[in-house]
Protein backbone atom coordinates (compact mmCIF):
# COMPACT_ATOMS: atom_id res chain seq x y z
CA UNK A 1 0.00 0.00 0.00
CA UNK A 2 1.53 3.38 -0.74
CA UNK A 3 1.99 5.87 1.36
CA UNK A 4 -0.68 8.94 2.01
CA UNK A 5 0.55 12.07 -0.24
CA UNK A 6 -1.48 15.09 -0.70
CA UNK A 7 -5.18 16.25 0.65
CA UNK A 8 -7.14 13.98 3.32
CA UNK A 9 -9.40 14.04 6.81
CA UNK A 10 -8.51 11.68 9.42
CA UNK A 11 -11.32 10.56 12.19
CA UNK A 12 -10.08 9.79 16.30
CA UNK A 13 -11.92 6.26 17.53
CA UNK A 14 -14.74 8.44 18.77
CA UNK A 15 -15.13 9.69 15.29
CA UNK A 16 -14.20 13.21 15.50
CA UNK A 17 -12.64 14.99 12.56
CA UNK A 18 -8.98 15.32 14.08
CA UNK A 19 -7.01 16.33 10.79
CA UNK A 20 -8.01 17.79 7.44
CA UNK A 21 -5.50 18.72 5.16
CA UNK A 22 -2.43 17.88 3.11
CA UNK A 23 -0.37 14.61 3.94
CA UNK A 24 3.57 14.15 3.03
CA UNK A 25 5.24 10.56 3.24
CA UNK A 26 2.23 9.40 5.54
CA UNK A 27 2.61 12.26 7.25
CA UNK A 28 0.82 15.08 8.23
CA UNK A 29 2.20 18.18 6.85
CA UNK A 30 0.09 21.30 6.30
CA UNK A 31 -3.87 21.31 7.79
CA UNK A 32 -5.64 22.50 10.76
CA UNK A 33 -5.61 19.53 13.43
CA UNK A 34 -7.70 18.93 16.18
CA UNK A 35 -6.60 16.20 19.28
CA UNK A 36 -8.99 14.75 21.80
CA UNK A 37 -7.89 13.01 24.89
CA UNK A 38 -8.82 9.11 25.71
CA UNK A 39 -12.70 10.31 27.34
CA UNK A 40 -12.96 12.57 23.65
CA UNK A 41 -12.69 16.01 25.21
CA UNK A 42 -11.30 18.41 22.45
CA UNK A 43 -7.88 19.24 23.91
CA UNK A 44 -6.32 21.22 21.44
CA UNK A 45 -7.28 22.95 17.73
CA UNK A 46 -5.60 25.18 15.57
CA UNK A 47 -3.23 25.47 12.43
CA UNK A 48 -0.60 22.48 11.43
CA UNK A 49 2.11 23.41 8.90
CA UNK A 50 5.98 21.55 7.90
CA UNK A 51 4.70 18.71 10.30
CA UNK A 52 4.27 20.75 13.11
CA UNK A 53 1.71 23.12 15.12
CA UNK A 54 2.32 26.73 13.61
CA UNK A 55 0.11 29.32 13.71
CA UNK A 56 -3.18 30.15 15.39
CA UNK A 57 -3.83 27.70 18.21
CA UNK A 58 -6.24 27.03 21.77
CA UNK A 59 -5.57 24.84 24.43
CA UNK A 60 -8.13 23.59 26.45
CA UNK A 61 -8.70 21.76 29.88
CA UNK A 62 -10.93 18.72 30.02
CA UNK A 63 -13.79 20.25 30.94
CA UNK A 64 -13.89 22.53 27.65
CA UNK A 65 -12.31 25.86 29.55
CA UNK A 66 -9.39 27.84 27.75
CA UNK A 67 -6.04 27.27 29.02
CA UNK A 68 -3.85 28.59 26.07
CA UNK A 69 -4.65 30.85 23.35
CA UNK A 70 -2.45 32.65 20.77
CA UNK A 71 0.31 31.71 18.15
CA UNK A 72 2.11 28.67 17.96
CA UNK A 73 5.80 27.98 16.12
CA UNK A 74 7.56 25.00 15.36
CA UNK A 75 5.30 23.06 17.93
CA UNK A 76 5.36 25.19 20.91
CA UNK A 77 3.29 28.26 22.26
CA UNK A 78 4.83 31.41 21.37
CA UNK A 79 2.84 34.70 21.96
CA UNK A 80 -1.09 34.27 23.53
CA UNK A 81 -2.42 34.49 26.80
CA UNK A 82 -2.48 31.30 29.70
CA UNK A 83 -5.96 31.02 31.89
CA UNK A 84 -6.37 29.41 34.59
CA UNK A 85 -9.54 27.27 35.51
CA UNK A 86 -11.61 29.68 36.64
CA UNK A 87 -10.75 31.41 32.97
CA UNK A 88 -8.65 34.61 35.21
CA UNK A 89 -5.09 35.89 32.75
CA UNK A 90 -2.82 33.58 34.83
CA UNK A 91 0.72 34.76 31.79
CA UNK A 92 1.30 36.24 28.46
CA UNK A 93 3.85 34.82 26.49
CA UNK A 94 5.89 37.32 24.00
CA UNK A 95 8.18 35.70 21.41
CA UNK A 96 7.82 32.54 23.13
CA UNK A 97 9.44 34.33 26.63
CA UNK A 98 7.11 34.48 29.52
CA UNK A 99 6.23 32.72 33.18
CA UNK A 100 4.25 29.87 32.13
CA UNK A 101 1.51 28.55 35.09
CA UNK A 102 -1.14 25.29 34.46
CA UNK A 103 -3.40 23.99 36.83
CA UNK A 104 -5.47 20.41 38.40
CA UNK A 105 -8.71 20.25 38.17
CA UNK A 106 -9.71 22.14 40.94
CA UNK A 107 -7.71 24.93 40.31
CA UNK A 108 -4.92 24.15 42.49
CA UNK A 109 -1.33 24.92 40.66
CA UNK A 110 0.61 21.84 39.03
CA UNK A 111 2.97 23.54 37.65
CA UNK A 112 4.55 27.45 36.84
CA UNK A 113 8.22 28.55 35.60
CA UNK A 114 10.46 30.58 33.32
CA UNK A 115 9.79 29.95 29.66
CA UNK A 116 12.36 30.98 26.73
CA UNK A 117 12.99 29.97 23.25
CA UNK A 118 9.10 27.27 23.28
CA UNK A 119 11.00 25.30 26.02
CA UNK A 120 11.19 25.98 29.96
CA UNK A 121 14.72 27.58 30.54
CA UNK A 122 15.37 28.31 34.20
CA UNK A 123 13.20 28.39 37.10
CA UNK A 124 10.75 25.91 38.09
CA UNK A 125 8.08 24.79 40.37
CA UNK A 126 6.33 21.29 40.40
CA UNK A 127 3.37 20.47 42.58
CA UNK A 128 1.17 17.76 44.02
CA UNK A 129 -2.80 17.47 43.43
CA UNK A 130 -2.96 19.12 47.14
CA UNK A 131 -0.75 21.89 46.11
CA UNK A 132 2.28 21.09 48.15
CA UNK A 133 5.41 21.37 46.66
CA UNK A 134 6.55 18.62 44.40
CA UNK A 135 10.23 19.81 42.76
CA UNK A 136 12.07 23.22 43.29
CA UNK A 137 14.60 23.81 40.54
CA UNK A 138 15.79 24.32 37.14
CA UNK A 139 14.84 22.95 33.47
CA UNK A 140 16.81 23.74 30.35
CA UNK A 141 14.79 23.14 27.28
CA UNK A 142 12.22 21.85 29.05
CA UNK A 143 13.92 19.02 30.87
CA UNK A 144 15.30 19.01 35.07
CA UNK A 145 18.62 20.28 35.06
CA UNK A 146 18.97 20.34 38.94
CA UNK A 147 16.47 20.65 41.98
CA UNK A 148 15.18 19.67 44.96
CA UNK A 149 11.97 17.00 45.32
CA UNK A 150 9.64 17.00 48.23
CA UNK A 151 6.78 15.12 49.79
CA UNK A 152 4.81 16.16 52.33
CA UNK A 153 7.23 19.18 52.49
CA UNK A 154 10.00 16.96 53.24
CA UNK A 155 13.38 16.45 51.24
CA UNK A 156 13.46 13.72 49.15
CA UNK A 157 16.51 13.99 46.96
CA UNK A 158 18.70 16.78 45.97
CA UNK A 159 21.37 17.26 43.22
CA UNK A 160 21.33 17.11 38.88
CA UNK A 161 19.56 15.69 36.50
CA UNK A 162 20.22 14.17 33.09
CA UNK A 163 16.97 13.93 30.63
CA UNK A 164 14.77 14.17 33.99
CA UNK A 165 16.32 11.22 35.14
CA UNK A 166 18.62 11.58 38.68
CA UNK A 167 22.06 11.68 37.75
CA UNK A 168 23.72 12.98 40.90
CA UNK A 169 22.46 13.63 43.97
CA UNK A 170 21.01 12.07 47.12
CA UNK A 171 18.42 10.50 48.40
CA UNK A 172 16.58 11.64 51.98
CA UNK A 173 14.55 9.67 54.63
CA UNK A 174 11.35 11.04 56.65
CA UNK A 175 14.54 11.98 59.40
CA UNK A 176 17.06 13.74 56.85
CA UNK A 177 19.40 11.10 56.64
CA UNK A 178 21.05 10.05 53.77
CA UNK A 179 18.99 7.25 52.51
CA UNK A 180 21.14 6.42 48.95
CA UNK A 181 23.52 8.28 46.66
CA UNK A 182 23.80 8.45 43.02
CA UNK A 183 26.73 8.99 40.77
CA UNK A 184 26.63 9.49 37.13
CA UNK A 185 22.89 7.70 37.28
CA UNK A 186 24.25 4.48 39.12
CA UNK A 187 23.44 3.74 42.39
CA UNK A 188 20.75 3.14 44.36
CA UNK A 189 17.38 5.24 43.93
CA UNK A 190 14.05 5.11 45.12
CA UNK A 191 11.13 6.33 42.64
CA UNK A 192 7.76 8.12 43.17
CA UNK A 193 4.32 9.41 40.96
CA UNK A 194 2.16 12.63 41.48
CA UNK A 195 0.99 11.20 44.19
CA UNK A 196 4.05 10.89 46.61
CA UNK A 197 3.30 7.01 46.62
CA UNK A 198 6.71 5.18 45.94
CA UNK A 199 6.55 3.53 42.16
CA UNK A 200 10.12 1.75 42.65
CA UNK A 201 12.90 1.25 44.49
CA UNK A 202 16.11 -0.84 43.34
CA UNK A 203 19.49 -0.09 41.25
CA UNK A 204 19.78 2.36 38.42
CA UNK A 205 22.89 2.02 35.62
CA UNK A 206 23.48 5.29 33.74
CA UNK A 207 20.10 6.34 35.14
CA UNK A 208 18.48 3.45 33.95
CA UNK A 209 17.34 0.16 35.56
CA UNK A 210 19.65 -2.53 36.34
CA UNK A 211 20.09 -5.18 38.80
CA UNK A 212 17.37 -6.07 41.57
CA UNK A 213 14.35 -3.68 42.20
CA UNK A 214 11.08 -3.62 43.26
CA UNK A 215 7.78 -2.28 41.59
CA UNK A 216 4.66 -1.03 43.19
CA UNK A 217 1.58 -0.16 42.27
CA UNK A 218 -0.85 2.08 44.66
CA UNK A 219 1.85 1.96 47.67
CA UNK A 220 1.88 -2.02 47.57
CA UNK A 221 4.00 -4.65 46.19
CA UNK A 222 3.40 -5.20 42.33
CA UNK A 223 6.92 -7.14 40.95
CA UNK A 224 10.31 -8.09 42.59
CA UNK A 225 13.59 -9.29 40.95
CA UNK A 226 16.08 -8.18 38.32
CA UNK A 227 16.43 -5.79 35.51
CA UNK A 228 18.24 -5.05 32.58
CA UNK A 229 18.60 -1.54 30.27
CA UNK A 230 15.14 -0.27 32.46
CA UNK A 231 13.60 -3.51 31.40
CA UNK A 232 12.25 -7.02 33.62
CA UNK A 233 14.93 -9.46 32.86
CA UNK A 234 15.80 -12.57 34.66
CA UNK A 235 14.69 -14.21 37.50
CA UNK A 236 11.18 -12.10 39.05
CA UNK A 237 7.55 -12.45 40.86
CA UNK A 238 4.55 -10.77 40.35
CA UNK A 239 2.01 -9.98 43.15
CA UNK A 240 -1.93 -9.10 42.32
CA UNK A 241 -3.75 -6.40 44.68
CA UNK A 242 -4.03 -8.49 47.68
CA UNK A 243 -0.18 -9.35 47.79
CA UNK A 244 -0.85 -12.82 46.63
CA UNK A 245 2.29 -14.22 43.85
CA UNK A 246 0.81 -14.58 40.44
CA UNK A 247 4.04 -14.68 38.27
CA UNK A 248 6.84 -16.32 39.50
CA UNK A 249 9.89 -17.31 36.94
CA UNK A 250 12.34 -15.46 34.44
CA UNK A 251 12.19 -12.36 32.13
CA UNK A 252 13.70 -11.35 28.89
CA UNK A 253 13.83 -7.93 27.67
CA UNK A 254 10.58 -7.10 29.84
CA UNK A 255 8.67 -10.21 28.46
CA UNK A 256 7.52 -13.41 30.41
CA UNK A 257 9.39 -16.57 29.55
CA UNK A 258 7.34 -19.34 29.30
CA UNK A 259 8.67 -22.84 29.03
CA UNK A 260 6.93 -25.42 27.03
CA UNK A 261 7.28 -29.01 27.75
CA UNK A 262 9.42 -29.65 24.20
CA UNK A 263 11.60 -27.45 26.74
CA UNK A 264 10.97 -24.19 23.75
CA UNK A 265 10.27 -20.62 24.63
CA UNK A 266 7.30 -18.65 24.08
CA UNK A 267 7.46 -15.51 24.84
CA UNK A 268 4.36 -12.61 25.36
CA UNK A 269 4.63 -9.12 26.38
CA UNK A 270 3.44 -8.31 30.36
Amino acid sequence: MGKKNGKGKEYSHNGELEFEGEYLNDAKWNGKLKEHDLENNLRFEGEYSRGKINGKGKEYYEDGKIQFEGIYYNGNKWNGIGYDRLNNKVYELKNGIGYIKQYYTDNILEFEGEYSNGKFNGKRKDYYYDGKLMFDGEYLYSFKLRGKEYIDEKLIYEGDYLYNKKWNGKGYDEKFNIEYELKNGTGKVKEYNINGKLIFEGEYLDGKKNGKGKEYWNGELEFEGEFLNGKKNGKGKEYNYNGELKFEGEYENGKKVLVSKGKSKDCFIV
